[in-house]
């Protein structure tokens, strides 16, 4: 059984934003029970966390922003954005959160762990250098990144990206660079608007964004296909020398906010593609870090199974799932990405 390290702390489920508001606790507190379970409890290695350093953070996000979002501490609530608040507790939850995915990756690197999975709140991938978005922060993957390059010395990072929403600014962080490839699935249009297919990146970084937009409807066999036939063999051609993440679960069937048909048992999938390319690459270093998902009991049984794949516990075969794709929606999809992406990526 592999050596899965998880990241929780009550601080997270403390992160508020109203009543109504989707990005709510009961999403943590469900999973949390499931990890409670009998038939998951002790299965697991939890990561001693840390706050991140505002240096950490400062890789990614700008000092103004930083001060900004430091503000809000012990304030009952700031108003950030049209989707976007924190409450007093917010700040310490979010430096939390980047410090937990630092944490884990330092983990996964140096061998105490195989892989992690950071359970933390609130989400990250749509916070800009200097703007709060979509429910998110701090961008942890980001930081993440960052932190495993300049303090690890990694120099290829892989992040994937399979929420439902596009990671904004995941990918305005990284479109100038070549040591972190960019791979993304998700509705389009739909918030926040980017993520069109010729967003490929810019300067030195051309090539090493890879965006997959996606109309409404798509499930396991469409997703598996996406993966094993544009991630897959890019990866394979990139060689990361560590893989990250964006895991985020409103793409699962009946998520209040999302149009996919993804199940539980796809997302057992899409982890093993990812945990095989990690083989084939990097020794295995993956570490997922929580995105959206906002159908409770949908996320907490996805969750669920992808630390079963990540623990060793089960075992999902991509090509069963595949058999399930509708070729009229997959057939287009892979030719308008390649006709793209394949200046960039011989293997396509």
């Amino acid at each position: 059984m592999a050596k899965t390290g998880i990241v929780r702390h009550k601080k997270y489920m403390e992160h508020w934003m109203g009543e109504y508001h989707p990005e709510s606790p009961m999403r943590l507190e469900a999973i949390y029970a499931m990890l409670d379970a009998p038939d998951m409890a002790g299965k697991f290695s939890e990561v001693a966390l840390g706050p991140a350093d505002n240096t950490d953070i400062m890789r990614v996000h700008s000092a103004e922003y930083v001060g900004r979002i430091e503000s809000t501490a012990g304030v009952e609530y700031t108003y950030l954005d049209p989707d976007t608040q924190t409450c007093a507790a917010s700040y310490d939850a979010a430096m939390l959160a980047a410090g937990g995915v630092c944490r884990s990756i330092a983990m996964v690197h140096s061998g105490e762990l195989n892989n992690a999975f950071a359970l933390v709140r609130p989400p990250g991938h749509h916070a800009e250098r200097s703007q709060a978005k979509g429910f998110c922060l701090f961008n942890n993957v980001a930081i993440g990144a960052r932190y495993a390059k300049e303090l690890l010395g990694i120099n290829r990072i892989l992040i994937v990206d399979w929420d439902l929403h596009h990671g904004n600014g995941t990918q305005h962080t990284f479109e100038e660079e070549s040591s972190v490839l960019y791979f993304s699935t998700h509705q389009y249009p739909y918030y926040p608007g980017t993520g069109a297919f010729d967003e490929v990146g810019k300067g030195k970084g051309k090539g090493f964004t890879v965006n997959v937009p996606l109309t409404i409807g798509h499930g396991d066999g469409e997703f598996m296909t996406i993966y094993q036939q544009l991630l897959r063999p890019i990866a394979m051609e990139y060689q990361p020398e560590f893989i990250l993440v964006s895991a985020g679960f409103d793409i699962f069937c009946g998520d209040p906010l999302g149009g996919m048909n993804v199940t539980s048992k796809g997302f057992a999938g899409l982890t093993r593609v990812i945990m095989d390319i990690a083989d084939a690459c990097c020794g295995g270093k993956i570490v997922f870090t929580l995105e959206g998902g906002y159908n409770v009991l949908g996320e907490r049984d996805s969750v669920k199974e992808v630390l079963k794949e990540l623990a060793g516990l089960a075992f999902t075969s991509p090509p069963d799932l595949m058999a399930l794709a509708n070729p009229e929606m997959t057939n287009f999809l892979l030719a308008r990405v390649k006709s793209i992406q394949n200046a960039y990526w011989k293997n396509l």
